[in-house]
């Protein structure tokens, strides 16, 4: 597989213009055929990336999320179609902020409930905190609130679901689509049904059986010095170190965030993303079955909700349980499989899953802003023009 080398100069001219490092692997039925390294896992101490760099891998969290549930789903537990109240109670009777044609805001009861399937897909209605509707300000106040009464180490799964529970949505679930907390609640629904915190059927049902050793919420205290660096990256270049986004790993905090929250390797992951790439099974441990890796990773968005899926460079995508779903690759300008299907991650992290081609491919880096936007589709072009 000599043709995967194109991969090598690319990677470098990342970290040329980008981060002060990063990692990529790729494996294509079975076998891994290309695995690189090259810059720094920390640009002071000219500490080297390595196999066994751990890195933040934010919202790479979701698909081990979505894949946990699908787990549950497997055994019978809920159905995707099931309103949400019947898990999580305090989501019955959900409000929702409407604006009439004059502008005014008022507050009004939601003609449907949450579904189960719109945790998934983020049609749900919760959003993240920020400025752009009266629901991400709600969010982000109570947020606020709540690390002044009680502390940001003492926000858990469960205190999330209940504080968001009484913000009024931001739409009628299922009629828009809208990142946000929905797979955060996705953890609170499976420590629900499964009895166990999150973290501990993670690592039960995916990270024991797959051997991924280095995969946790809270990184052990004689693991730290292997975590890789996270760094702003100003206009001109420069790259400055970033220990704010460090608190909820480095404090105990009980936040087990399903939406962004674990820590991962290049191995670790890659087996996770191979593991789904070979239709459910690795090294003959079998963690989700073929049939429920087609259906999430099948659009699910509905052609009226499908415009608000409107990330620039995710154009030809649709979103299906959790991940982007290729759909119409001319559309993308694209040489990768309709089918192909994965997520990123705040700090540039990428995953890559094509189950027709039993291929999967891992890319970590550590920087903000991510530049997903530059790298991930160059990624995909090189990594598909090596089949």
């Amino acid at each position: 597989m000599k043709s995967f080398e194109k991969l090598h100069p690319l990677l470098k001219s990342f970290v040329e213009k980008g981060p002060a490092g990063c990692a990529s692997a790729v494996t294509y039925q079975g076998k891994t055929v290309f695995e690189d390294y090259i810059g720094y896992a920390d640009l002071e101490t000219e500490k080297p990336i390595l196999s066994d760099t751990i890195y933040r891998i934010y919202s790479n969290t979701k698909v081990v999320t979505c894949v946990a549930a699908l787990i549950l789903y497997e055994r019978g537990l809920f159905l995707l179609n099931d309103p949400l109240e019947e898990y999580l109670p305090e989501f019955k009777e959900p409000k929702v902020y409407h604006r009439n044609k004059k502008g005014e805001l008022s507050i009004l009861p939601s003609s449907k409930s949450i579904r189960v399937k719109d945790l998934f897909m983020m049609t749900s209605g919760l959003t993240y905190g920020g400025d752009g509707n009266e629901t991400e300000r709600q969010v982000k106040l109570a947020l606020n609130n709540f690390n002044n009464d009680k502390g940001s180490v003492n926000l858990d799964v469960r205190a999330l679901s209940q504080m968001l529970s009484e913000i009024p949505l931001a739409f009628e679930p299922g009629t828009q689509w809208q990142y946000g907390y929905s797979h955060d609640i996705l953890g609170a629904l499976i420590e629900v049904l499964s009895g166990k915190s999150f973290g501990q059927f993670l690592k039960d049902e995916i990270f024991d059986p797959l051997e991924m050793k280095d995969t946790f919420f809270k990184i052990p205290e004689e693991k730290k010095e292997r975590l890789c660096s996270l760094y702003n990256r100003s206009e001109n270049g420069e790259l400055t170190k970033n220990s704010l986004m460090d608190e909820n790993y480095q404090l105990g905090a009980k936040f087990e965030s399903g939406g962004g929250g674990l820590l991962s390797t290049l191995g670790d992951y890659s087996r996770f993303a191979h593991m789904l790439a070979n239709g459910g099974e690795l090294n003959g441990v079998n963690i989700l079955g073929r049939k429920t890796i087609e259906l999430m990773s099948t659009n699910h968005l509905q052609p009226d909700v499908l415009p608000y899926y409107n990330w620039d460079y995710l154009k030809g995508y649709g979103y299906g349980l959790g991940v982007r779903v290729m759909m119409n690759s001319p559309l993308a300008g694209s040489n990768s499989a309709i089918g192909e299907f994965g997520w990123c991650g705040l700090a540039g992290t990428w995953v890559l899953i094509d189950p027709k081609e039993k291929l999967s491919a891992v890319y970590m880096q550590q920087m903000l802003p991510n530049f997903e936007a530059y790298h991930h589709p160059r990624l995909r072009s090189v990594i598909y023009s090596s089949l």
